[in-house]
Parts: C-alpha cells; structure tokens; sequence
C-alpha cells in the first residue's frame, strides 16, 4: 500500500533533468518507507536503500559509507544515467544536513546524476536541518496520515470505522480484534514516537509532564483550554512556554496540535488559547475503552469524534499547500475551524446529529471578518462522507 498522489508526483520527479534532494517527511506508520521502495522499484532505476533506524549506531561516516554504494552503481558504468539514494530515519543522525550538503555539493560539481530521497519520522527535526544546511538544494513532500479516501481505497472502510479507528494503514487489518489494535496504537505507535522521535531527539526537562499533556491533549481534542488550565488538570508548576514548546514537538512529530484563534493580526494568534486537536483519531479511540458501537451510542463522544476527524483531514490534507487552519471564538460563540489562505476565508462548523441547527458562531465571525465561504459538515449540511472524500483545498475555491 502507498499514497497514490505522492507515488506519482515523487516518481515523475525522478525523471526530470534537475536534481534536488526529495525529502519526505510525516509521522511513524504513515507509509514512507513503502513509498519510497515502490518508487524505486517501478523508476526501474538501480538504487541503494539504507536506514538509520536499525539498532547499530550509525553516524557520519556511516551515510558516507551509503553515499559511495549509490555513487559506486553510476560509476561502473552500466547506468551512467541515474541512481537513486534512499536514506531512511535520517534525524538520527547527528549533523545529517551538514554531510548531505557536503556530498551532494561534490556530485554536483562532479557531474554525477545521483537522485537522493530522504526519509524523516520527526518532521521537526528534518526542518531544522534542512533550514540550517540545504537551502535552495531540496523540495519537501509531507506525508500525512491516512485520508478517508485512501483507508477507502485500500481497506474498504466506511465513515464509521474511519472516524473511530483513524488512518495508521498498518493498524487497518488488526481492527477486528480491538484489545490489539489498541496495544498496538499504544505501543508501537504512540509510545515509540514519544520515546523515540521526541524524547531521544531533543531535549525535554519534563517528561513526565510531556506525556501527561499528550493525555490531556488527546482527552480534550475539540476543545480550547488555556494553557493555564491545562496547568491546572496536569496539577504542576511549570509555565505556559513549556507547554507551548511540548505542543509544538507533538505537532512535528504527527501526534497533537494546539490550533491558534483566528484574530486576523499574527500578534494576537500567537498569544490565544490553544483548540487541542489530535491529527489522528486512533490516538484519542486507542486509549479509551469504547469499542466502535459504544462510541457511537455516546452522542457526545462521537461528536466530538466527528469533530477530530474533520479537524484532522483538513489539517493533514492542507500540510504544505499555502492554507493555514485556526478556530474563532467570541463571547460563548464559536466556529470549529477558520481556513485562511490569501484573501480567502471559509468558516466550516461541524454537526454530528441530524437535527436542524442554527450557526450564530458563523454569523457573528462574518460581521467581524469578510467570509469567503461558510460551510456545515453534517446534519443538514454537506454530507460528512463526501466532505472526508474531497481534497480540503477545494473547499476554497
């Protein structure tokens, strides 16, 4: 299985006369290490796959050691045309930037048509390197947990199962048996993430405090909470910069955000009340003990359920294309999600239940704001299937 847009769009890349360094980046478990193969496999190119994620220490001289295996398929000869590199779980690697740079630089002047893939679990991390050393020498492809549309395609899920068990497509054939498909959402996803992507990656004074907050975050998904109540619920002493700092190493590492208020001025964004929003659904279902029937008999844990999985695939499907996501709240009223790009502003609020209902949450952030676009997902609105199944972005068209 892979995702079909990016296996096009990173293959056709391949093909083109300039080079520059393809980095995927996105969360554990969300397929690229199988995209990166299936495009190597069907570019029919000779290529060199390594990983940095196995148990042996690597290092410098290590992605070096890999750099001259591709280097040594062009020189023989045989395929003086191209070679592709893929370097997988390249964060782990202390200074991987600085050493990228360095030997792309000598295939460059060298003339060696050398096409580098680079694989990263900890987005963050992977940004920073590439800010700090690659400049003008790579383009980024995200890859984002699992849209509707894909778990669709791939394992025939209904809405349903999407919204309760999410898009992790290595979890899809463990659903029938909910005890080990929670474990392993817990354990092999959440935990090693936490403990390996975040925890071994950068530093964190407070980690007990960390983990409480992804619980907290994951419990309170939907809602705003400020941080000095999220301080209060997590009962420590800490200050709202670091929890503002750990919601930001959730959100690089694909687990939780904290969405920003929409107030039209990047001052006051900054400085509002967090709308805590999981990027994944299985994160919040996985550490309840709801199986799917149960969930859905609480009307109000699935709406809220609901809710997460819109806010999750407009903020996953949006990743990288110039549209950024916010809430808006005023006064009691409140509109679930503000999509901004440009001088386009849709505001979309989500229904869960079938009943008619009023938007004053809408209207009072039209009078203060010029809307594009407003838009009810569910009830009597756009149907949640067919709203799951487009492409965000056309909902700003």
């Amino acid at each position: 299985m892979f995702k079909r847009t990016s296996h096009s769009v990173l293959l056709g890349r391949l093909s083109e006369p300039r080079r520059f360094i393809q980095v995927l980046s996105g969360p554990r478990q969300t397929g690229k290490t199988t995209l990166a193969h299936q495009v190597m496999a069907d570019s029919q190119l000779p290529s060199h796959y390594a990983s940095a994620d196995e148990p042996t220490l690597k290092d410098r001289t290590w992605m070096e050691q890999q750099w001259e295996a591709a280097r040594a398929q062009l020189k023989s000869g045989q395929y003086a045309r191209k070679a592709v590199l893929v370097l997988d779980e390249v964060q782990k690697i202390t200074g991987w930037s600085e050493t990228v740079k360095r030997l792309w630089d000598e295939d460059t002047s060298n003339g060696l048509p050398l096409h580098v893939i680079v694989l990263g679990s900890s987005p963050l991390l992977v940004q920073r390197g590439l800010t700090e050393s690659l400049a003008g020498r790579f383009e980024v492809m995200p890859v984002t947990h699992w849209s509707f549309a894909e778990m669709h395609e791939a394992f025939g899920w209904d809405v349903e199962q999407y919204v309760f068990y999410g898009g992790y497509p290595g979890a899809a054939d463990l659903i029938h048996d909910q005890q080990r498909w929670s474990s392993y959402i817990m354990n092999s996803l959440i935990e090693t993430t936490i403990a390996r992507d975040i925890l071994l990656m950068t530093r964190v004074d407070k980690p007990a405090l960390l983990r409480r907050l992804f619980e907290l975050g994951c419990s309170y998904s939907g809602q705003v909470l400020s941080y000095q109540k999220m301080l209060g619920q997590l009962q420590d002493v800490g200050n709202t910069t670091t929890l503002a700092h750990y919601l930001n190493l959730f959100g690089g590492a694909g687990l939780l955000e904290g969405l920003p208020k929409y107030a039209g001025q990047r001052v006051r964004q900054r400085a509002s009340s967090p709308k805590l929003q999981v990027l994944n659904t299985a994160l919040i279902t996985a550490q309840s003990q709801f199986s799917m029937e149960e969930a859905k008999r609480d009307t109000n844990y699935w709406g809220r359920l609901v809710e997460s999985g819109v806010g999750a695939t407009l903020i996953n499907g949006l990743r990288g294309k110039g549209i950024e996501v916010f809430y808006w709240s005023s006064r009691n009223q409140e509109v679930d999600f503000v999509l901004s790009r440009g001088n386009s502003l849709v505001a979309l609020e989500v229904k869960s239940g079938r009943r008619r209902t009023s938007l004053p949450g809408i209207e009072a952030f039209s009078k203060e704001f010029s809307v594009t676009r407003k838009l009810l997902v569910g009830a009597q609105g756009i149907p949640l299937r067919e709203f799951l199944l487009a492409p965000p972005e056309e909902w700003l068209r």
